[in-house]
């Protein structure tokens, strides 16, 4: 069992922007400290549901304070920056960090972002695959060149190249985040692993690991590859002495933040959108994942990794909002809860 943080630095009310990136930053060293084996860093724009813009560069921050833990981001959005220049910092990522890096990619929403970033409706519903493909040639070949429909340009040399370093280590591991069945499939026929979000049960992630590794086969991917795939399920930790005290920490702080955060969303092309009653999804996240007790918290754990074959974990540990809070509750998910589990 692999257990990782899942960071958004979330601004909840009344706190500075500054002050959930501090947050974010301690949560990787104590998250180092604890003994858990991984970071994931989300990326957000314009809204205080998250405050850092850029996950390689915050990935690249906590690589550099960090000399064990690998650190990975969840998710680097496509549509709204060039493969090439995403591939490249992943390779001077994996290079300058001993293979600590792993990206993961994903389609991200039909937010104001695409207008400001000068991407388009389009590149969002339509052009991920393009994208995507480019950006793996550019982790995997020593000249690439592209001819597609969004992206053309001759062919250049891939500098760095990331698979240099180390014998067998082709480059930094790419994983894709995994909403729908057409997502699955796209991951799937490439052999990528999946990031499935914390909005899901353990029925639904059965589901489409089931069918992740139908259309792996359809695609001709390897018995062992198959196998070996390393999914990451995304959820929500706080451990506390009762299920009462976590689940009360839970919901005074997240439906606060959730609001603000999800309220400030903008569509880039003004439809509308359905919108989460923050204290029922906050009550619905308390059902689904990791929170309670360490004993129980270690439960949950395990039979979602029986359920969906899943053995890697991206736990939101901030949802108090408090800093002291967060870093103990990675602590205690470090210690108790991983005690519990070997």
């Amino acid at each position: 069992m692999h257990i990782g943080a899942f960071v958004l630095a979330a601004q909840f009310p009344g706190q500075g922007q500054g002050e959930a990136l501090h947050r974010a930053l301690r949560t990787a060293d104590v998250a180092e400290e604890a003994g858990l084996d991984s970071v994931w860093l989300a990326e957000h724009h314009f809204v205080p549901y998250g405050v850092c813009p850029s996950a390689v560069t915050l990935a690249a921050v906590m690589l550099g304070r960090t000399r064990r833990i690998r650190v990975g981001t969840a998710v680097t959005v496509l549509p709204t920056a060039h493969p090439v220049n995403v591939a490249e910092q992943a390779a001077l990522l994996h290079l300058t960090s001993g293979g600590r890096f792993s990206l993961g990619v994903g389609r991200g929403g039909p937010w104001v972002d695409l207008e400001v970033f000068g991407s388009s409706l389009k590149a969002y519903e339509e052009g991920f695959p393009e994208s995507l493909d480019l950006l793996l040639r550019w982790l995997r070949e020593p000249r690439v060149g592209a001819d597609g429909e969004r992206y053309r340009f001759r062919e250049v040399a891939v500098v760095p190249r990331p698979d240099e370093q180390w014998e067998g280590v082709p480059g930094p591991e790419v994983v894709v985040a995994c909403t729908s069945p057409r997502s699955v499939k796209l991951a799937a026929e490439r052999g990528l692993p999946m990031l499935l979000g914390m909005h899901c049960g353990d029925e639904d992630k059965a589901e489409m690991t089931a069918l992740w590794r139908r259309h792996a086969r359809a695609a001709g991917r390897s018995a062992e590859e198959i196998a070996t795939a390393a999914h990451v399920s995304a959820g929500v930790a706080q451990i506390a002495d009762t299920v009462e005290d976590a689940c009360e920490t839970l919901t005074k702080a997240m439906p606060g933040w959730l609001k603000q955060g999800l309220d400030a969303h903008v569509t880039v092309d003004g439809r509308l959108r359905a919108m989460r009653d923050p204290v029922a999804y906050t009550e619905k996240l308390c059902a689904l994942h990791p929170v309670g007790t360490a004993q129980l918290a270690a439960d949950r754990l395990a039979v979602t990794s029986e359920r969906t074959g899943i053995t890697r974990f991206a736990l939101l540990t901030e949802g108090s909002g408090d800093l002291a809070g967060t870093e103990e509750n990675v602590r205690r998910l470090g210690s108790e809860v991983r005690e519990l589990l070997s």
